[in-house]
């Protein structure tokens, strides 16, 4: 198992479905930390837009008590009018306000994926290749991503969370400031036993009531988020379901054998036996059950304080403690701070269930690079003139006890044209993944001109290689920027690679020329090319970059026979003075190579020229030559 796996299974099996409050505490001081470095400005415009819209109907409340006690009392125009004025003013400017703040909010808000999106990226291309291309790596950040996608938990909803923390905040404040003549109001003594109300037990009920309504409410929600937690596998397979439906019928390149095979059924079938987001989903199973029981039972508290507070201030003011217009005031204010109270209780367990999932995610982020860069700095030669060995190298992949490679002894002669043979799972490509220290070996060590490469700067020993992966990847940008992998390149450069390949002709067609766009996916004007054009772009990809080894893995898989045989025949041409490596099934290509390697099992079984192996009649070469020809003779 993978040491990324090995740490999540640790983390699975040992972990809490809340949080405690000291991680959740250290877990949320470094997302928001991560979320400042990347937009604090969205931060700053939230607290603005929380703290405006707590004052708003705070100020509205306060005066209009005001306007109210006017009316009940002397009824004087001009102090109608003040307060009438005040009340339009301060809403209209506050509304005002509030509503540029939003904008500015959401403006941040509309790119936070964006965000989140950039925080994965930069991670996932500075870790080593080999710890992304362990399984474990995959499985992580494909759980990151899902709960994201479920639910939105994560990074995203800390920002949430400190939005409606500060709401909260500033609610409570207003609130208390408001509250306070409540209690200091006094009922007369003419009122006689009534004056019970001014006694300080009174205040400590209250206080209690509203206590206890919010820790139940918070004790309920707990229990709903824990099994909510308990759910969260089964509903992040639902939703990855219901992605791979939406993709079934969507994708183009299913198209066809969807009409021939009418596969719709089949994914139709899939489609109404998945009930993960009907009526019969196990969140919905839960909220019919004791989950729903729940949060009815936690909506109670609330209404239970409100009407306890209700009923407080009106026999206050029945008994004369204030007039008919502060009832407004303090039954408004008392029953903001026991919802920002609520409010607040409800966000910190939402923070201690978030939590949860922020510890996967910086799980991830805390991946380790343990690769050795190296400080050495590869010799520049103009003549190319490098020279590698394999010595004794055997690989295995971590985790696993299997050695792909064995023993595997070689040394590349300078200029070489090599082929790479063999059967699938053989070593061929774990052989090059070592060349480019994509891994290091297990055991054994490979030279660059007499000197181990971990003792090279990574970087500069990468940009000695230049590859054409059989999965090649080309990018919606233009041809001339694919060519250069770069936003700036050398236009006469670029058409030289392109006319070494034979795609001078495509050029000369390209409305835009070295500017036209592959793909449609962002110019209107762009062009989608055939396979066989897009893998002599990712050949002329590799010319350009002008280096010391050339390695393709299938070059010619998606050309036609002529075409194939038109770049093999004008290879020499093509690579000039590198040394060129080639993996390929096709063995008619290593005809035009000067040495032959041939793996089986992971070990070098045989080693010579196209004529010399052939030779060997009970050789593997021999035997994979004769499976592939006798379909070209009779």
């Amino acid at each position: 198992m993978s040491r990324i796996r090995k740490k999540a299974d640790k983390k699975e099996g040992s972990e809490e479905l809340i949080c405690s409050v000291k991680e959740t505490f250290l877990l949320y001081k470094r997302a928001i930390l991560l979320w400042r470095q990347r937009a604090g400005a969205m931060f700053l415009f939230a607290g603005l837009h929380a703290l405006v819209k707590a004052v708003n109907p705070y100020c509205a409340l306060y005066f209009t008590a005001r306007l109210l006690n006017e009316i009940a009392g002397l009824k004087r125009r001009e102090e109608l009018w003040k307060w009438t004025l005040v009340i339009l003013t301060v809403t209209v400017l506050l509304s005002l306000l509030q509503a540029v703040l939003f904008r500015a909010k959401t403006a941040y808000e509309s790119v936070q994926w964006n965000y989140t999106a950039a925080i994965y990226a930069s991670k996932i291309l500075n870790l080593d290749f080999c710890t992304l291309d362990d399984p474990g790596t995959g499985e992580l950040l494909s759980r990151i991503r899902q709960t994201e996608d479920w639910a939105g938990h994560g990074l995203v909803k800390v920002y949430r969370h400190f939005e409606r923390l500060l709401e909260n905040f500033f609610q409570i404040l207003g609130a208390v400031a408001l509250s306070v003549p409540l209690f200091l109001a006094k009922v007369p003594q003419s009122a006689g036993e009534w004056t019970v109300l001014n006694r300080p037990v009174c205040i400590v009920v209250l206080f209690f009531c509203m206590l206890g309504a919010g820790l139940g409410n918070s004790a309920l929600d707990k229990k709903v988020f824990s099994y909510v937690n308990r759910i969260a596998e089964e509903e992040k397979f639902g939703n990855r379901f219901l992605g791979w439906i939406l993709d079934f019928g969507s994708n183009r390149k299913r198209a066809a054998d969807i009409r021939l095979y009418e596969q719709e059924k089949a994914g139709i079938a899939c489609f109404q036996s998945c009930h993960m987001f009907d009526t019969m989903s196990p969140q919905a199973a839960l909220f019919k059950g004791w989950g729903g029981l729940l949060r009815a039972l936690s909506a109670l508290f609330p209404g239970l304080f409100a009407g306890i507070v209700y009923f407080y201030v009106c026999l206050k003011a029945w008994a004369g403690a204030f007039g008919i217009g502060m009832v407004t005031q303090y039954i408004g204010a008392v029953t903001a701070l026991s919802g920002g109270i609520l409010g607040m209780l409800t966000v910190l367990m939402e923070i201690r269930a978030n939590a949860f999932y922020l510890r996967e995610l910086f799980l991830f982020l805390d991946i380790p690079n343990d690769m050795y860069q190296g400080s050495l700095t590869v010799e520049k030669r103009s003549d190319k003139k490098y020279e590698m060995e394999f010595r004794d190298v055997s690989f295995r992949y971590p985790g696993s006890e299997a050695y792909v490679l064995r023993h595997v002894c070689v040394k590349f002669r300078v200029g070489q044209r090599l082929a790479v043979v063999g059967r699938n799972g053989s070593g061929k490509t774990t052989f090059i993944k070592l060349l480019c220290r994509l891994y290091d070996p297990t055991e054994g060590e490979i030279l660059l001109n007499g000197i181990n490469i971990r003792k090279y700067n990574y970087r500069e020993y990468l940009s000695v290689f230049s590859v054409v992966f059989q999965d090649f990847q080309l990018l919606s940008l233009s041809l001339g920027q694919n060519i250069a992998a770069a936003e700036s390149y050398d236009g006469e450069r670029v058409r030289e690679c392109l006319d070494r390949v034979g795609l001078t002709e495509m050029l000369r067609g390209l409305p835009r020329g070295l500017d036209t766009a592959l793909g449609k996916d962002y110019e209107e004007g762009g062009i989608a090319v055939s396979g066989g054009q897009g893998q002599k772009i990712a050949i002329a990809r590799s010319l350009y970059r002008d280096t010391a080894f050339m390695i393709l893995d299938e070059p010619t898989a998606a050309l036609d026979p002529v075409a194939e045989y038109e770049i093999y025949s004008r290879f020499h041409e093509i690579a000039g003075e590198r040394t060129t490596i080639y993996i390929s099934h096709r063995l008619s290509s290593c005809r035009f190579c000067d040495e032959i390697l041939v793996f089986r099992e992971g070990s070098i079984v045989q080693r010579g020229s196209h004529e010399e192996l052939l030779a060997e009649k009970q050789g593997e070469y021999a035997e994979l030559w004769n499976a592939q020809a006798q379909y070209y003779v009779r």
